[in-house]
């Protein structure tokens, strides 16, 4: 049986309905408040990256046989630049790893990688700070650069673009990791610029060729982490094929 409220009860911290009591306790109304947005925040950081998982395994997973840019063979191929440069797509890569960040406590300044993979992953990151920072005043921006392969040969004459400070915190992003080979150009550029790697972040690790452990090596004693393995694209493209 269901008892209603009369209206000039529900703002007290008791009333009587029939011959049973009802005691409202503002407490635990006043703690569901604080909880409600912590469930409400894991689950909006799980569906940007579930999200991000289901459009990555539709849209830039292949099935086939396929030469990689390390120079070995795979019956699988992920173009995560499909993915990344999507309009839907861009925007869940940037919010994903933002979440990523937070769950982490990791305070970055900048975020950079080498080009042309962590070009849109740089953007998208630096637009989702912003966003965040708009709706969460006093929140950080967290500003990009971009690591070219070498040094151009004229202007400036930098081999590093947009944001450049001396010991400033950033983090290191790449969409693919195999061997690892431009993860850690990119970790060593941002170095030898005088530039703090405190995390490297890639959306896809493969885990083969030994590019963890190398990625590590280059991170010293700072974090490696991925948002999704290989298996896990993987699994969620298989899920999507017709029976």
């Amino acid at each position: 049986m269901i008892a209603q409220v009369s209206g000039h009860c529900r703002g007290n911290s008791q009333c009587l309905v029939g011959s049973g009591k009802i005691v409202i306790n503002r407490v635990n109304r006043n703690l569901n408040s604080l909880i409600w947005p912590l469930q409400l925040k894991s689950n909006q950081m799980a569906d940007h990256r579930t999200s991000l998982l289901q459009l990555l395994s539709r849209i830039s997973f292949k099935l086939g046989e396929f030469t990689l840019s390390s120079g070995g063979r795979s019956d699988y191929y992920i173009d995560c630049r499909t993915t990344t440069l999507h309009a839907e797509g861009g925007r869940l890569t940037g919010l994903a790893i933002l979440d990523l960040l937070h769950q982490h406590k990791l305070k970055p300044a900048a975020v950079g990688g080498l080009t042309l993979g962590a070009d849109p992953i740089v953007s998208n990151v630096a637009t989702a700070s912003a966003y965040h920072a708009q709706q969460h005043p006093n929140s950080p921006l967290i500003h990009g650069f971009l690591v070219r392969k070498a040094e151009k040969a004229h202007g400036t004459a930098r081999r590093i673009e947009g944001f450049l400070e001396k010991d400033a915190p950033v983090l290191i992003v790449d969409d693919v990791c195999t061997t690892g080979a431009s993860t850690i150009t990119a970790i060593e550029a941002a170095k030898d610029a005088g530039m703090k790697v405190i995390a490297a972040v890639c959306l896809v690790e493969r885990q083969e060729a030994g590019g963890r452990p190398a990625v590590e090596a280059a991170c010293e004693d700072v974090p490696f982490l991925s948002l999704f393995t290989a298996h896990d694209v993987r699994a969620a493209h298989v899920a999507q094929l017709p029976l």
